[in-house]
């Protein structure tokens, strides 16, 4: 089966041009574009162009404001919030990260609340924004309930994804971004669209059975990654990503979406702290000692974070990005008419 290369930049402009003529305001789908195509360009194939359909579909549905403009908050304070006001969350971030970033810098840790969004991407490229302002960060947000808690059947909580960063000099960050579910969801996804089994202990049914089928545990729940510890993890998303911004818990979300095919509708926490005003006035550089950490781990042959998406980017940019005939007709087919 024949393949094809493109730049980032030539996947970045059909991307766009889908989301454009679906209907976005050049904010929005500008913004949609860029992460997308950051999962593509990471290796990160859940996250990529397979995203474009889910956007669709939600956009179709009338669960999105495809021409929201995100309104920015800010009384000087530790907290900024963006009011996403119905749109995407990767336009409401980009509006708050320089503020979020330069009020870290100047009290040491900030926070950015975001309501009313829809989101679809990984936390990871928000996470880069702020390592690469030399902040560390951490992101999380709730979903859709569609994971059961540890020792129960059904589902509740949400994948609930947590996202942190370490700047690291010279280099890629330290970076982690990972669902509270044992899987993403769009990971069980791909599983059904390849025809594949899930692996044991995945899911269960909607009786509360285990399922290694994949229709059956979309139709079911996942389960929390490590048991009673990922699950009270994930609770701690729905408090602090949704009660405690005054937006909605995954239930909720589910309960306001009635579907579990369309893209969620929540809020986001966004926290960046200061490296060098958490440790002022104490011995060593923190970011040294951070080195001397990583190169601990490294020195045992175990493998930081992030290192495979890293080298798929490298790769990347270098060569381009490889698509499937399959992929290439699927982009073509949006472009020529995104709800078709």
């Amino acid at each position: 089966m024949s393949q094809t290369t493109l730049s980032i930049a030539a996947l970045t402009q059909i991307v766009t041009e889908i989301f454009l003529k679906a209907g976005l305001s050049a904010q929005q789908a500008e913004a949609v574009a860029a992460v997308i195509v950051a999962g593509e360009r990471d290796g990160c194939k859940s996250h990529g162009i397979y995203r474009i359909d889910g956007n669709l579909r939600t956009l179709a549905a009338g669960k999105v404001q495809p021409q929201a403009v995100p309104e920015l908050h800010d009384d000087g304070s530790g907290v900024i919030r963006v009011a996403a006001h119905g749109g995407f969350s990767p336009a409401a971030f980009a509006l708050g990260a320089p503020v979020l970033a330069e009020r870290a810098k100047k009290l040491g840790i900030a926070a950015m609340v975001i309501n009313d969004c829809t989101h679809f991407s990984a936390l990871w490229p928000e996470i880069e924004v702020l390592t690469g302002a030399g902040l560390a960060a951490m992101a999380m947000c709730p979903s859709y309930a569609t994971v059961a808690p540890s020792g129960g059947i059904a589902a509740l909580l949400g994948t609930n994804p947590f996202a942190f960063g370490w700047p690291r000099p010279g280099g890629n960050p330290y970076v982690f971004d990972f669902a509270t579910s044992i899987a993403a969801r769009g990971e069980v996804e791909l599983h059904r669209i390849a025809g594949k089994p899930l692996p044991e202990g995945w899911a269960v049914d909607r009786d509360g059975n285990p399922t290694t089928d994949p229709t059956a545990a979309l139709q079911g729940a996942l389960l929390p990654f490590g048991g009673h510890k990922g699950s009270a993890i994930s609770t701690m998303i729905e408090l602090l990503a949704g009660v405690m911004i005054g937006d909605l818990t995954s239930p909720e979300a589910l309960e306001s979406l009635g579907s579990a095919e369309l893209l969620p509708h929540h809020g986001e926490l966004v926290i960046a702290l200061s490296p060098e005003r958490f440790a002022a006035g104490r011995p060593g550089d923190p970011f040294a000692r951070a080195e001397t950490l990583f190169e601990a781990i490294a020195g045992q042959g175990a493998r930081l974070p992030s290192q495979r998406r890293f080298a798929a980017r490298r790769q990347s940019e270098a060569e381009g990005i490889t698509l499937s005939a399959e992929e290439m007709a699927g982009l073509e087919k949006r472009r020529a008419n995104p709800f078709g």
